[in-house]
């Protein structure tokens, strides 16, 4: 064991300390966290209309504070975007997170405080030190260097006060210059808005570096991994970075991506581990090897609820730590000191154990499309394919959408499976406006599109009419309680469509 490894296993003992004690009084920590996030919230406007400094209890805080998502709150936010003190939380909010849009606006900006950083945000990336030191304390990954690749969004003002950006920019801002010198690459690069750009000047840094573990998405580590391999002249990345042994990974489910990764590193020694952060907070760390669950956090400033999705139109059955079981699919609310209050994040979460409590994510509470971080959900998906129309006076009668992954060496796209009711006159102008449109609407995608960053355009795949009804009575769904998916994140639906599509128009080809 080298002395830094020595060093950082001392260091984070008692941190794993901590955890492990957390894990063993999980109700008592967050009955405390939640105590603290109301002493602190009595004094702001929200605490103030819902009588924060007048609750005995969680019972209390349940009955008078009403389970919300961004619509609800965005009022509250917006006053803490113009400036106003004490809003949220005490104090001026001078940071916001954007992340992909609601029904009614493109972008959302979830509120980013100082004490939520403490709190969350910087102490997640602590832990994860603590955890993966105290799984193979023999490991020499602290020895070398860390290479992080952010979004590609600038910090922005907002008015005369807040600044606005996606959250690894935030990160960067407030990350310590220890952490600085351990990392590539530098600011400069790190908070370059031009995706390209970025990834030439990480080429740049990083290659001649000592690289011993990456983080970040998948899907956009996967374009860098491969530019590198490129500007390198190599063929894998242990050819460049030989003791390379860790990527950490979040934002979307790893398994598309798994077998190309172990093709990109080809070493049994390399690990990898799943976290769970999003712009709303860092919510839990893999601590099993080999396993896709994550051990839940609970000392972060976030108090957690759970709502079960088969009762998604009752918020009043949601329950707090200690009434969730195992197995069961249950919609996440959190209360944070970022000041996110009640707040149902949108994630659904499965519990694995609870000795300690650990959990995998299942996906949405609405169908969603998000295998490269695009987060594409039904309102955005329904209203890119009506402006598609309208640009182009189509009509479509039924339609259905899922990711097309990513293979070794080319990007990902999505594949829309599309029943007109009147074809266009040029189907690829119809994808070209549906591409645009949906750029209009979510943020993330846009992101994911400029200059085919990791997305390519859309796949056309037109079916004959009557296709998706014959799909529905083969699935025994028909009936007005059945509704088609208009998104989703595994191609299951989209290939059965398009066999369907197949066997009633067998001589007529179908793709575009």
């Amino acid at each position: 064991m080298s002395i830094v490894s020595k060093i950082v296993h001392a260091a984070t003992a008692p941190r794993r300390k901590a955890i492990a004690h957390f894990g063993e009084h999980p109700f008592e920590e967050q009955e405390r966290q939640l105590r603290r996030l109301l002493e602190r919230g009595a004094t702001t406007c929200i605490g103030r209309d819902y009588s924060f400094g007048g609750f005995a209890g969680y019972e209390d805080f349940r009955r008078a504070v009403p389970v919300s998502d961004y619509e609800g709150l965005s009022p509250y936010i917006d006053r803490a975007r113009r400036g106003e003190r004490d809003v949220l939380w005490p104090g001026r909010t001078e940071w916001f997170a954007r992340s992909s849009g609601t029904t009614s606006s493109r972008s959302k900006y979830i509120p980013v405080t100082a004490q939520g950083l403490r709190d969350s945000h910087m102490r997640g990336p602590r832990d994860l030190a603590a955890v993966f030191s105290g799984l193979y304390p023999r490991s020499e990954v602290f020895s070398g260097k860390l290479l992080t690749l952010g979004g590609s969004h600038c910090i922005e003002r907002e008015g005369e006060t807040a600044r606005t950006g996606d959250l690894s920019s935030i990160l960067i801002e407030h990350t310590p210059r220890i952490g600085r010198g351990m990392r590539v690459p530098g600011k400069r690069a790190a908070l370059t808005a031009d995706f390209d750009r970025k990834v030439e000047l990480i080429c740049r840094e990083a290659a001649g570096e000592d690289v011993r573990s990456f983080a970040g998405v998948p899907s956009w580590n996967l374009v860098l991994m491969n530019r590198i391999l490129e500007y390198t002249g190599k063929s894998n990345l242990l050819e460049v970075w030989p003791r390379l042994e860790l990527f950490t990974h979040g934002g979307m489910s790893f398994k598309p991506y798994r077998e190309i990764y172990r093709r990109l590193i080809p070493s049994p020694q390399m690990k990898y581990i799943e976290t769970y952060n999003a712009s709303e907070g860092f919510f839990a760390i893999g601590d099993r090897p080999g396993r896709d669950d994550m051990l839940l956090m609970l000392d972060y400033g976030i108090f957690y609820e759970f709502l079960p999705v088969d009762d998604l139109s009752r918020p009043e059955r949601a329950v707090p730590l200690e009434g969730v079981a195992e197995g069961v699919n249950y919609a996440m609310i959190i209360t944070t000191s970022c000041g996110l209050w009640r707040y149902m994040i949108g994630d659904t979460v499965e519990f694995t154990s609870l000795a300690p409590h650990r959990i995998r994510i299942t996906g949405r509470t609405r169908h969603y499309m998000n295998a490269f971080g695009e987060e594409i959900v039904v309102e955005n998906a329904e209203s890119a394919v009506s402006e598609a129309c309208r640009r182009t006076g189509a009509v479509v009668r039924e339609f259905t959408a899922a990711p097309v992954y990513m293979e070794a060496r080319s990007k990902g796209r999505h594949q829309w499976v599309v029943e007109f009711e009147a074809e266009p006159d040029e189907p690829q102008r119809f994808v070209r406006e549906l591409d645009r449109a949906l750029q209009e609407v979510n943020s993330d995608y846009a992101a994911k599109r400029f200059r085919d960053t990791t997305l390519y355009g859309p796949l056309l795949t037109v079916v004959p009419r009557g296709t998706f009804l014959e799909w529905m009575r083969r699935r025994d769904k028909v009936g007005g309680q059945n509704k088609v998916p208009r998104v989703y994140n595994a191609r299951d639906y989209v290939e059965e469509l398009a066999a369907v599509g197949a066997e009633l128009a067998p001589q007529s080809g179908a793709n575009e």
